[in-house]
């Protein structure tokens, strides 16, 4: 049991759309399993496939607008019902409910409260109160889940808290055997910076959903949280050891901008890749999670085209990274009687774009592929002019000149971006007169990546 002086405060994710500090129900809104799971401002977060994963399961939600705020604090009466939601089965440690004097049995929260107290999820405070609207720290998050789920520390919570924390000293003495537990257990998430545990700031909705995903996960089974964020004691000196991929390790990816990509033979033009589904190790930890961007060129090999990785974003954080696709060497003839219906919804190179103009006269594209990294999107194009697609956009100045080239056309541009980048992305010279084939690739399909070497952050 808690000690109630020193239990201040606290609450998971949001189990309902709205809040109120009142005895009333906050608004609460029916939509799909999957509505609720693709909220707008988790992508790319460093918490996103857990938040994801558990709002497919029902056991948090977001807000009317499709987002889910994961920097946004949370309360007691919010981790109450979440903890209801994610532990149904926990066994009643309290046999005796308790009316506090501050939940109204009307209160929306008024059951989840009742069961996170029998079960031993949290406490009240002196005087009979819960305070269902207080924001909780992290500490008492922790502590909380160490409770209800009953972890008790194994060695020296002392030496555990300081080989795994750089501030371990902050942490409140009712909560160190909790917390050491709760490390042992690999509950404990710290982003940015896995040796910083800040005890006692307020805990984030994105946090409390990384405590509850690690707390869900069964042995053997592999965590929805990228595992350099997670704590733990897993090495001689008490700190897990860094994430690590080896070589040899296929990475599946998706390129959500377009059904194809279609490129000239001697084309090299830059291309951002979002990976797949999550990338584990050999001990089931995610080291690259969903939606991951793998940033590279598409290059010439073979008298084709290959993908070539030079930089892995997860959560915001970049890290160099060797991997390739497969060499994708089928090339289609753009007189093909067919070849305007793979035209349709495609990202175009722009030596692609030179090629198919000068041959058949029109483009048909979704996405123009610049040299500069900029997708400049041309809409519906079908039989528009390859000089009036680029008129639209920004180019690089050596796609205006190659282009000009090629067509015989001026091209003007709202916005010529100049530089190497630029002027790199026709990588070889294109002469319309001669070359009449493009390279199709089906980013799903051909594209999965290689590492090379292997892969560790630092």
């Amino acid at each position: 049991m808690l000690n109630a002086r020193k239990w201040q405060s606290g609450t998971a994710l949001f189990m309902t759309l709205g809040m109120t500090t009142s005895a009333v129900a906050p608004l609460v809104v029916t939509v799909s399993a999957f509505a609720q799971s693709t909220f707008y401002d988790v992508r790319g977060n460093w918490a996103q496939a857990c938040i994801e994963d558990l709002a497919q399961r029902n056991i948090i939600s977001g807000y009317p607008d499709n987002s889910f705020r994961p920097g946004s604090p949370v309360t007691r009466a919010e981790f109450a019902a979440m903890t209801r939601k994610a532990f149904p089965n926990a066994a009643r440690v309290r046999n005796s409910p308790v009316q506090f004097g501050d939940v109204p049995t009307n209160y929306w929260a008024s059951t989840a409260i009742q069961e996170a107290y029998q079960t031993g999820f949290l406490s009240g405070y002196p005087g009979n109160t819960f305070s269902p609207n207080q924001n909780i720290p992290r500490a008492q998050v922790l502590v909380s889940l160490a409770s209800g789920l009953r972890y008790t520390p194994s060695g020296a919570a002392t030496t555990t808290l300081n080989n795994t924390f750089a501030d371990a000293s902050a942490i409140p003495d009712y909560a160190r055997n909790s917390i050491a537990a709760a490390t042992q257990r690999r509950l404990v998430v710290n982003y940015p910076d896995v040796r910083s545990l800040s005890p006692n700031r307020l805990a984030s909705r994105a946090e409390v959903a990384s405590f509850l995903c690690q707390a869900l996960t069964g042995p053997g089974q592999a965590s929805l949280v990228p595992s350099q964020y997670v704590a733990g004691v897993s090495t001689p000196g008490g700190i897990s050891q860094t994430p690590r991929l080896p070589a040899g390790t296929s990475i599946p990816v998706q390129y959500a901008s377009a059904k194809r990509i279609i490129v000239a033979p001697t084309e090299t033009a830059p291309l951002t890749l979002a990976v797949a589904r999550n990338i584990t190790n050999a001990q089931g930890t995610v080291v690259i999670p969903a939606g991951s961007q793998i940033v590279g060129q598409l290059r010439p090999a073979n008298n084709g085209s290959q993908f070539v990785a030079s930089e892995l974003i997860v959560n915001g954080r970049r890290t160099p990274i060797n991997a390739s696709s497969d060499a994708i060497t089928s090339t289609r003839n753009v007189r093909d009687r067919d070849f305007k219906t793979i035209l349709g919804g495609a990202a175009l190179g722009a030596g692609a774009a030179a090629v198919i103009s000068a041959v058949t006269g029109d483009v048909d594209a979704s996405e123009v592929l610049t040299g500069a990294g900029v997708g400049a999107a041309a809409g519906a194009n079908k039989n528009r002019n390859i000089r009036n697609v680029i008129r639209d956009a920004a180019v690089g100045a050596g796609i205006a000149a190659g282009v000009s080239a090629a067509t015989g056309n001026e091209i003007t541009a709202q916005n010529v971006l100049g530089g190497a980048a630029a002027a790199a992305t026709i990588g070889g010279v294109v002469d319309p007169g001669k070359t009449k084939e493009v390279v199709v690739i089906d980013p799903d399909a051909d594209l999965t990546l290689t590492l090379n070497s292997d892969l560790a952050f630092q």
